[in-house]
């Protein structure tokens, strides 16, 4: 059946310029504060530029020249010649490290670390006690990850440090000594040892024996200890804990004693610092001095994130910042000697505004405001708002209303964030403000085992997958109708990885409370999710997959899993179902999507399908971008009764296609 269109007062803005490439990226600062490295579209895709801090991007100069993905982490060495970026094949997740010479931005890139398919990059320290290396984190041997030592100049390798416990990471100070070793336990707590021996060296390390200095965490720590960084003198860990309290700390755990005191926590509020980042990207949990590695601030969630500063001299530097700008401080780089800062902004309405502040001058100077055909008015502000669960469980959530509309009676598309262990927060959302624009009211809930919210909030998850977590998510949508701003009949529901997971639940337990859903990159068959997870993953399992959801090679908790799965449950939708996958998908294998649309059709259920070729897990091409919310738009406008823009009936493209 084809919904009424929902009427609006604004004008549809062009999908493009809610998902196209971001004209400014990821900025950082060279050691030396005279240069800026950032990304930029070129060619089709995201490439790293580079410009002096005077200069605008039309002086910029193209370093890189990546025609498939992109290109968004990228390092500064502490030699001016050289920057390295990461890259994957296609989204397959296999990181390599290049090496761009900024002497010749026009020859091509080098790849540091060739290794056989199936290994991956999965750290890089860029500065290092000997000048002219890196240090990288690799899985050569695919269920063991060594520290390797990289001349980035010749590009030869030798292992600094090997480790043979899967389960175990070694962490290195500032001289890139072995300090301290973290060991997920069996039972899933977490056994944290000091080294008290152990020299640098440009051969490989001996880490001696590790001293047991305390055993800390459990199932509340479902992606691990997080952060988890040497103090600068070498003297500490410090380390997310919950302690004997409900909520996430930064505190240092003594080297020599293995005491733990408290670094960072907001009085008064009961919030846990943030979750893990991508760098330049994302937000950090920690904000640290480039050249010391001190801590100077660290960001905790909040109804609007909350950045807690610890450091005197940045509190200078932080107060400056703030007078910049009404959103909260995100992404934040700065030279060595910490006088120029380059500060990105979290605004739910502004996203990407990005300052470059001189703290020797006190001058600041707007280094990018996204150029677009409409302002922050235009857009729709993004509510905190909370409720009961069923059990009385609080649920912390994010509400966009659609600008220029009565909030009565809307169409409802209940947004579910994937994981299941990260948070949506207050800030931009392409995603909330493309559907409020199409008049939708939007709605992101941190149901139980999303992270940010408390010990109690996490754990409330375990053995909950298809239950309490649904129930969550049916009582959210409840509370949208009691509060009146939700139609019963023309509520959808969207979300990724986990959140098409929860998409598929929500058609499947329950499936007449949705009449449109949409499984981005979302798991079917929970056991044939974990049984293809790559393997050097598995030693990981232990506080997330095998604790919250079950093992798959236990035959009882096999069946329990298959209970809980929508493959199992597949006769049962009758619901409108867009699937999208990208076919390199190593998280969410593309089986996980063919499985559901193949017994969908076999019973002759309509479903459409965007397989892309060339894609992981989530779409990073601007062409599949626009496919896919191309469909969504036009897939919510048929079933639920919203606007779609001139372009929602127009052909998907030659990049992948319908199936």
């Amino acid at each position: 059946m084809t919904a009424t269109p929902t009427g609006s007062t604004t004008d549809l803005i062009e999908l493009e310029e809610f998902f196209a490439d971001p004209a400014f990226a990821a900025p950082s600062l060279s050691p030396d504060g005279t240069r800026l490295a950032y990304s930029a579209p070129a060619g089709g895709r995201l490439n790293i530029w580079v410009r002096g801090v005077e200069q605008t991007h039309d002086e910029a100069v193209q370093v890189t020249a990546d025609t498939r993905r992109g290109i968004y982490i990228h390092h500064w060495t502490d030699d001016p010649r050289w920057l390295l970026y990461l890259q994957d094949n296609d989204g397959n997740e296999d990181w390599h490290l290049f090496r761009v010479d900024l002497d010749d931005p026009g020859s091509a890139a080098v790849d540091l670390t060739p290794m056989d398919p199936g290994s991956r990059v999965l750290g890089v320290e860029p500065v290092t006690s000997i000048p002219g290396t890196v240090l990288v984190w690799m899985n050569r041997r695919t269920l063991f990850t060594d520290v390797f030592r990289i001349d980035v100049a010749t590009g030869e390798t030798t292992v600094h440090l090997a480790q043979d416990d899967p389960r175990a990471s070694v962490l290195l100070d500032r001289d890139d000594r072995p300090a301290f070793q973290t060991v997920l336990t069996p039972q899933g707590t977490v056994e944290v040892s000091a080294f008290d021996t152990g020299a640098a060296g440009t051969g490989t390390v001996d880490a001696g024996t590790p001293r047991l200095l305390r055993t800390v965490g459990g199932a509340e720590h479902p992606m691990g200890i997080h952060p988890q960084l040497v103090t600068s003198d070498g003297q500490g860990l410090l380390v997310g804990s919950f302690g004997d309290g409900d909520h996430l700390r930064l505190v240092r755990i003594d080297r020599t004693t293995g005491d733990e005191t408290v670094v960072a926590e907001v009085e008064g509020l009961d919030v846990d610092i943030s979750g893990t980042a991508v760098p330049g990207v994302l937000p950090p949990m920690v904000y640290t001095a480039r050249r010391t590695g001190e801590v100077l601030a660290v960001r905790f969630v909040s109804d609007r994130p909350h950045v807690e500063v610890v450091n005197p001299e940045f509190a200078e530097v932080y107060a400056a910042l703030q007078k910049l700008s009404d959103g909260v401080l995100g992404p934040l780089s700065s030279d060595d000697a910490g006088r120029r800062w380059v500060a990105t902004f979290v605004h739910d309405r502004e996203p990407g505004v990005t300052w470059l502040y001189d703290h020797a001058t006190g001058q600041a100077r707007l280094l990018h405001r996204p150029e677009r055909s409409f302002g922050p008015d235009d857009l729709a502000p993004m509510t905190p708002v909370s409720f009961p669960a069923r059990d009385g469980l609080e649920l912390h959530s994010q509400l966009t209303l659609p600008v220029g509309v009565e909030p009565r009676g809307l169409p409802l598309v209940l947004a579910v964030h994937g994981g299941p262990w990260m948070h949506d927060s207050w800030g931009y959302s392409p995603e909330a403000q493309f559907l409020a624009n199409r008049g939708y009211a939007v709605l992101q809930v941190n149901f139980r085992g999303s992270t940010g919210y408390g010990r109690h909030h996490v754990t409330a998850a375990i053995g909950e997958f298809a239950r309490a977590m649904h129930d969550d998510l049916i009582d959210a949508v409840d509370w949208a109708m009691a509060q009146g701003y939700a139609d019963p009949d023309r509520v959808g529901i969207y979300g990724g990885s986990y959140g098409g997971y929860a998409a598929l639940v929500g058609v499947t337990v329950t499936p007449d409370r949705f009449a449109a859903a949409v499984d981005y990159v979302g798991v079917s068959d929970l056991a044939n999710f974990m049984r293809t997870l790559p393997e050097f993953l598995r030693p990981q399992f232990v506080n997330n997959w095998y604790r919250y959801v079950g093992d798959p090679e236990i035959a009882e908790q096999e069946a329990d899993m298959a209970a809980r799965s929508p493959i199992t449950m597949v006769d049962r939708i009758r619901t409108p179902l867009l699937v999208a996958q990208g076919a390199n998908d190593v998280r969410v294998v593309q089986a996980e999507s063919d499985n559901i649309v193949a017994s969908l059709r076999k019973r002759g259920v309509p479903v459409e399908y965007l397989l892309a070729p060339d894609e992981g897990h989530g779409f990073a091409n601007p062409q599949n971008r626009r496919r896919l919310y191309l469909a969504i738009e036009s897939h919510f406008a048929t079933h639920l009764g919203g606007r779609a823009g001139t372009s929602a009936g127009t052909p998907p493209g030659s990049a992948g296609g319908h199936r």
